[in-house]
């Protein structure tokens, strides 16, 4: 009954093809928009932003980063962890070699980086796709962390082999360090995020988008109409790895500190975010958020419920984490592929037509 648009009309190529176009999705998401930046920093605590907003904000960007891969452009990805630690090593490294380097040109500059060494392990994707290419994706993984563990100026010759982000200030407000602000560091990402998610979604719907899919839905006829198979693979494993390494880079610097490569960016966390992007919806940039939002959200819910509430055993209840994603990806993979993303569509052209029958 609410949802409607009755009397929503578009009087321009521009305002049909925009992102948005019936206004009470628009106004949803500027009250989302408005809320993230003026309500949330003057109400957040440590607590909040640590177990819940900072980290669904950096997974959501490296969520992102996969869905263009995989989800757009139809290349199995196993290698996210690594290409978070090139990320997170290279914004350390400016971080330590330019003091004076503004955070967000370092941040940035990681990202850079790291797309430059997604480029160069994409090239085997011009040979070889599916299984062959996950393999070569999950040996980038092994050998990217075995690199950052064996060579001692990544971590600049550090005793216990680990990175530890130094004091950094934006506009005076430090962001980086032991004595931040809880909402300086959830606004600090929230600018990746909104700016990542906004840039993705204009190149998925741009020509360059409409590439990415042709070569998903079959290469060889997307060859044939006129797309370049070399230009388009490797343009997405680019800004993949961009996302991604902005997402290591903010994951190491703003969320943890201090890492070390082998348990941070390990295999799991290569998993961890291409089952983000399983359950929340391949192929959507709301998926990578619902995905991200889902995982990020189900350890804490557990927790409080199982341990606080219940009073089960820690083990028991990260025992029940495991098989409540397991069980979820076995049921989105069979019964809706597109995951929440999908059921949140539907959910949408049930409400434009409700009460009516349908």
């Amino acid at each position: 009954m609410f949802y409607r648009e009755a009397g929503d009309f578009s009087t321009t190529y521009a305002e049909d093809q925009q992102t948005f176009p019936i206004k009470f999705d628009r106004y949803r998401y500027y009250v989302v928009l408005f809320i993230a930046i003026f309500v949330i920093p003057f109400i957040i605590n440590d607590y909040w932003a640590n177990s819940l907003l900072v980290p669904f904000l950096i997974y959501a960007i490296a969520a992102i980063g996969l869905n263009i891969l995989v989800g757009y452009c139809g290349q199995v990805s196993l290698g996210t962890g690594g290409f978070m630690a090139v990320g997170a090593y290279s914004c350390y490294k400016f971080m330590t070699a330019f003091p004076d380097l503004s955070m967000f040109v370092s941040v940035l500059l990681a990202g850079v980086v790291t797309a430059a060494v997604g480029v160069l392990f994409g090239l085997p994707s011009l040979r070889i796709k599916g299984f062959y290419l996950a393999v070569a994706t999950l040996a980038a993984q092994f050998f990217l962390v075995w690199l950052f563990n064996r060579v001692p100026w990544f971590y600049n010759y550090s005793a216990s082999g680990q990175i530890s982000a130094p004091e950094r200030d934006t506009f005076g407000i430090l962001i980086t360090g032991p004595n931040t602000e809880a909402w300086a560091t959830y606004l600090f990402c929230l600018i990746f995020t909104v700016g990542s998610a906004l840039v993705a979604r204009n190149l998925t719907r741009g020509s360059v988008g409409r590439k990415w899919m042709a070569i998903r839905d079959m290469d060889i006829a997307a060859e044939i109409i006129g797309v370049n198979p070399l230009r388009a693979k490797l343009t997405a494993f680019a800004v993949s790895s961009f996302f991604i390494g902005i997402a290591g880079a903010l994951f190491f610097s703003i969320y943890l500190g201090a890492v070390e490569v082998g348990e941070v960016f390990g295999i799991q966390k290569s998993f961890l975010v291409l089952f983000m992007i399983i359950i929340g919806g391949l192929g959507s940039i709301f998926g990578s958020f619902a995905g991200a939002a889902f995982l990020v959200l189900l350890p804490v819910a557990l927790k409080v419920v199982g341990v606080d509430w219940l009073g089960w055993p820690t083990d028991i209840v990260a025992h029940l984490q495991l098989v409540i994603v397991g069980g979820l990806i076995i049921i989105f993979l069979i019964a809706e592929p597109h995951g929440i993303a999908q059921l949140w569509r539907v959910a949408k052209e049930k409400l434009r037509l409700w009460p009516f029958p349908h």
